[in-house]
Order: C-alpha cells, then sequence, then structure tokens
C-alpha cells in the first residue's frame, strides 16, 4: 500500500521521496526512463545561481536553505550508500565583475563572503587563465556537487529505505473523484494513492494539462563539453561572460552551458560543441592540448522568470506539483523538497509558501 505516488526519477523526485519517507511516508516513485538521465544528470552541480545578486528572491531563499543542507546530506548519503557526491567548496570566480555598491550590499544582507580580486590578483588565484578582463569577484563559499553521482546516491538511500522505484513505467494520466486525487494510470496497470507528486521536469506540463491546468514549464536545451586534464589545472568554479567552467576533483572541467529553445530536441549539435571549445580554449589555453571526452545535451525545466512551481493543484486535492526549476535544480532540490512535503502536511515551513503558487 502507497501514501503518495511520486512522478519523476529526477533530484526533485528522489528528494521528494526521501523526504517524504523520513516523514514516515510510504512511497512510491514511477520514472519514464532511468533514474536521473534527464536535465539532473546534465547540469554541472553548481550550488549557487550563477549571478546570485541578480537572482530573484524566491530562488534564492532555497538555493541558501539547501547549500546549508548539502554538506550534512552527502554525508548522509556516504554513510548510508558509500556513494560519495562529492561536495566539494570550490569557491566561484567571476570575471568580469566589480563590486560595487548594490553587489556589496547584495552579500551583507544575505550574510555572503565576497571578496573584490584585482586582474593581477585572478591571475594569482588561476594562473592558467589567460589575460585577465578586468576586476573579478570570488564568492569563496560557493559549492558543487558531481550531481549524477547525487542521483546515484539517493536512489540506492531510497532502495535502502524501501521505498519502491518503478523505471520504464510511463504515467498515462492521473485518476480523481469528485475532486480528490485518486492515483495514477501507467503503462503497466493503475496505481492508487492519497497523493500524487508531479516532479516530472520538463514533462510535467504535458502531465497536467488533462487536468485543466496550463503549467508554465518547457523544455529549454543545453549542451556541455567535457575535457580530461590534469588535476588541479583549475581550482575554483569560473564564470566568464555566459559560459562557466567546473573542475571536477580527478581532472575533468566541464564547460557549459548553451540555452536553446528546441521543444524537446536533446540532440546534440557541431555548432554548439566549437561554440563552448573557442570559448573555453580562449579562457584556458592549456585546454587546447587536452581532450575532449565527451558532449551531452540536457532538457531544463524552463518557467519565465525562473522560479519554480511547488504548489497543490488548484482543483484537485491532493495532487501536487513539484517542477519548473530551470537553470537551478540541483541548488534548489533538498530545499524544495522540504517546502513542498512541510506544505503537504499543512505544516510551517523555512519560507513562505505564496511565491511558488500557481
Amino acid at each position: 500500500m502507497t501514501d503518495c505516488i511520486v512522478i519523476g526519477g529526477g533530484l526533485l523526485g528522489l528528494m521528494t521521496a526521501r523526504t517524504l519517507n523520513t516523514a514516515g511516508a510510504r512511497v512510491t516513485l514511477v520514472e519514464r526512463s532511468g533514474i536521473c538521465r534527464e536535465s539532473s544528470w546534465a547540469g554541472g552541480g553548481i550550488l549557487s545561481p550563477l549571478v546570485p545578486w541578480q537572482t530573484p528572491a524566491a530562488i534564492y531563499a532555497l538555493v541558501r536553505w539547501s547549500q546549508q543542507a548539502y554538506p550534512g546530506l552527502v554525508d548522509e548519503l556516504r554513510a548510508e550508500t558509500g556513494i560519495d557526491a562529492e561536495w566539494v567548496r570550490s569557491g566561484l570566480l567571476m570575471t568580469g565583475f566589480e563590486a560595487d555598491p548594490v553587489i556589496t550590499a547584495w552579500a551583507q544582507s544575505h550574510d555572503c563572503r565576497l571578496e573584490s580580486m584585482t586582474a593581477a590578483d585572478t591571475g594569482r588565484l588561476e594562473p592558467q587563465l589567460a589575460a585577465q578582463p578586468g576586476p573579478a569577484i570570488l564568492l569563496p563559499d560557493v559549492a558543487q556537487v558531481r550531481n549524477p553521482r547525487l542521483g546515484h546516491a539517493l536512489q540506492e538511500s531510497l532502495l535502502l529505505r524501501g521505498v519502491s522505484l518503478q523505471t520504464h513505467i510511463e504515467v498515462t494520466g492521473i485518476t480523481a473523484r469528485h475532486g480528490v486525487v485518486q492515483g495514477v494510470m501507467t503503462t503497466a496497470g493503475a496505481l492508487p494513492a492519497a497523493q500524487v507528486v508531479v516532479a516530472g521536469g520538463a514533462w510535467s506540463a504535458a502531465l497536467l494539462q488533462e487536468t485543466g491546468i496550463e503549467l508554465p514549464v518547457a523544455p529549454v536545451r543545453g549542451q556541455m563539453i567535457q575535457f580530461q586534464t590534469p588535476s588541479g589545472l583549475l581550482q575554483h568554479i569560473v564564470l566568464h561572460r555566459e559560459h562557466y567552467l567546473i573542475p571536477r576533483k580527478d581532472g575533468l572541467v566541464l564547460a557549459g552551458s548553451t540555452l536553446e529553445h528546441t521543444g524537446f530536441d536533446k540532440a546534440v549539435t557541431t555548432q554548439a560543441r566549437e561554440q563552448l571549445l573557442r570559448w573555453a580554449q580562449a579562457l584556458v589555453p592549456a585546454l587546447v592540448d587536452v581532450p575532449v571526452v565527451r558532449q551531452w545535451a540536457g532538457l531544463r525545466p524552463g518557467t519565465p522568470h525562473g522560479v519554480p512551481i511547488i504548489d497543490e493543484h488548484p482543483g484537485i486535492r491532493g495532487l501536487y506539483i513539484n517542477a519548473g526549476h530551470f537553470r537551478n535544480g540541483v541548488a534548489m532540490a533538498p530545499a524544495s523538497a522540504q517546502l513542498l512535503v512541510d506544505r503537504m502536511r499543512q505544516q510551517t515551513s523555512f519560507t513562505g509558501y505564496t511565491p511558488y503558487t500557481l
């Protein structure tokens, strides 16, 4: 017997299922393909918006709570499963920015450490960077996780906790009677439950369309490439213009990403590869001498302002939504799961619900 069905096996679905399980619910998670094979796998794992002071307050409230939760979460998952999601405080080096009074006031009001860097400072901090493009800002406390490993750890944690993971099963409809959810219909048959959570990423809008709402969530393709470099080539996440580099502990360096409105097309393109390659090699000339070992694409669940929808369906009691996290899904995931579960249990949460309602 299941208390709640979670639709979607990405990080949002997995964390929602785990948070519900911790609260004592019996949970079944249904995923149309494999666990964390869509946007959750494809992202870079930066635990911050790229330009946080330009980020809506509703997004940053979730990011801030998640930033505080991640070290403990990764430690718990490692202890449970033996899988290290590689939470690393890399710091975020933002070239071409100067700490003006607005930025400084934002940092002070959010208790965020911020360091102003001259071009010479930046060169000493990251000597592999090419000629320095003026001043820079360093956010030394920004961390990253290795999102595919985080997904694997969450999957194993749920299995150890007895959560039912039903993969390669597609939800074909949500059933309700007299305005109350009854469960879902799937390609493997009916699944009854008193509560249903739609956490299907870019596919959430299609799932909910037949329930009478038009969810403002649409796919936005992002492409990335990955270099295999000597370990330690870069020490920090580097944001330069509209792109970024993310160094992993084992020497992999990720370069991303594109923003493309191409529907549900996940194909990689030569144009994106060349664009990212030229940008990365111009910023770090040493990347000319190392191989590109992978290129991939993912579909972000885009919303007009990037603010996710974390709410109960306005016409069907017991049907909930946790979707639309756009570029900050990994950074907001723990907080989004907690906020939704608090909403489902009709409890006061760490922030208000209103900014995330339909």
